[in-house]
């Protein structure tokens, strides 16, 4: 049975930012508020749609592996915000890549989505089913979003990341995984008023407003990602001590903190970069993973774990033997349609929005 390595690698993030100073400018908050309970200091706003930066995440990540788009024949993607449900936006970005082979799906587990579709690639690899997958997580979260609500709208930001795993005979990617959720408080982290449950015709439809319960969500988030990581290395035959890095969702800095104190992993091998992205769902494990090597944190034969939780709630781990390549093959040249607007004039038709709402 054949394992199923990362060799390539990219990131989207779409260039205009939006800072904590930029949030106080039309709610009551301020940069401090914010940084003391999120460790957030700014996110980026997409100016196109999420499977547009997915595609860019994967041309880079194709060219990181040192592959064409043909060589590809399957694509997973993950995200809790498609352009569009029908068709899906795997199929998008097959046709953007001009790739002709490749089975194209996608999977919303929210946050989870990466982990899961990244899970799922490694088993259809060693199930004989397919050889190089594609896996993408990516959102456009400012377009769910509700800008009136203070402690939803300063968490979350847009981008996209990809990883692409090959078939190999060496012992290496994820050699164990661990996916859960705990619905019975499925609630506590929900967009109360999107898909087809709700009434399209109800003047609040455009509107859309989200259930967050904080407390509920600390507590779920780091118990599952705890046990989670703990399952995925007892599979591994490893301990705490034997993880090099670790690669959690990105999606607090407290909940970051919890984890990795509960793991008695001091945090210099934690990869942080949520002060600079917030909250980007379904991208935040694979920008990070991007960045964790571009830092140098992850060296040849790392040992790698992965934690994440999201609305459902899911949550989950996968252990990651890192392969001997951690520098790109090759790079793409594929960059974003040029955007002339700022964070807060992209914003601005939802505030419009939010503000006839309360009206």
């Amino acid at each position: 049975m054949p394992y199923a390595e990362i060799t390539g690698w990219g990131k989207c993030l779409p260039p205009a930012i939006m800072t904590n100073n930029d949030l106080a400018t039309f709610m009551d908050t301020s940069d401090e508020w914010i940084f003391s309970r999120t460790g957030m200091r700014e996110r980026r706003i997409s100016h196109v749609d999420v499977d547009e930066l997915a595609y860019v995440a994967a041309e880079r990540a194709i060219a990181c592996a040192g592959l064409e788009a043909n060589d590809i024949d399957g694509i997973i993607f993950g995200t809790t915000t498609p352009t569009t449900l029908a068709p899906n936006c795997a199929s998008y970005v097959q046709k953007k890549l001009g790739n002709k082979n490749a089975a194209a799906m996608d999977l919303n587990s929210a946050c989870c989505s990466f982990l899961f579709a990244l899970s799922n690639a490694t088993a259809l690899i060693k199930n004989q089913v397919m050889k190089k997958v594609l896996v993408i997580g990516a959102e456009k979260l400012s377009w769910a979003v509700d800008w009136s609500n203070r402690n939803v709208a300063v968490l979350f930001g847009d981008g996209a990341g990809a990883v692409v795993v090959e078939a190999t005979d060496e012992p290496v990617g994820v050699l164990s995984s661990k996916m859960g959720c705990y619905g019975d408080v499925r609630e506590s982290l929900a967009i109360d008023n999107f898909g087809s449950g709700f009434d399209r015709t109800a003047n609040t439809y455009s509107h859309v407003t989200w259930n967050f319960d904080g407390q509920e969500i600390f507590k779920r988030a780091t118990r599952g990602m705890v046990l989670a990581t703990e399952d995925v290395l007892a599979k591994a035959n490893m301990t705490a001590e034997d993880i090099d890095v670790v690669v959690p969702h990105q999606a607090n800095l407290r909940i970051i903190e919890a984890v990795a104190k509960r793991l008695n992993t001091p945090m210099e091998k934690v990869m942080v970069n949520v002060e600079r992205y917030a909250n980007t769902s379904a991208a935040t494990i694979p920008v990070a993973l991007c960045e964790a090597l571009e830092r140098g944190m992850i060296t040849p034969g790392a040992n790698v774990a992965i934690p994440a939780f999201g609305a459902g709630l899911t949550w989950g781990a996968a252990f990651v033997k890192w392969g001997q390549r951690v520098t790109p093959v090759s790079s793409s040249s594929v960059e974003l349609p040029a955007n002339d607007k700022s964070a807060l004039e992209l914003i601005k038709p939802y505030l419009d929005i939010a503000e006839k709402h309360q009206k």
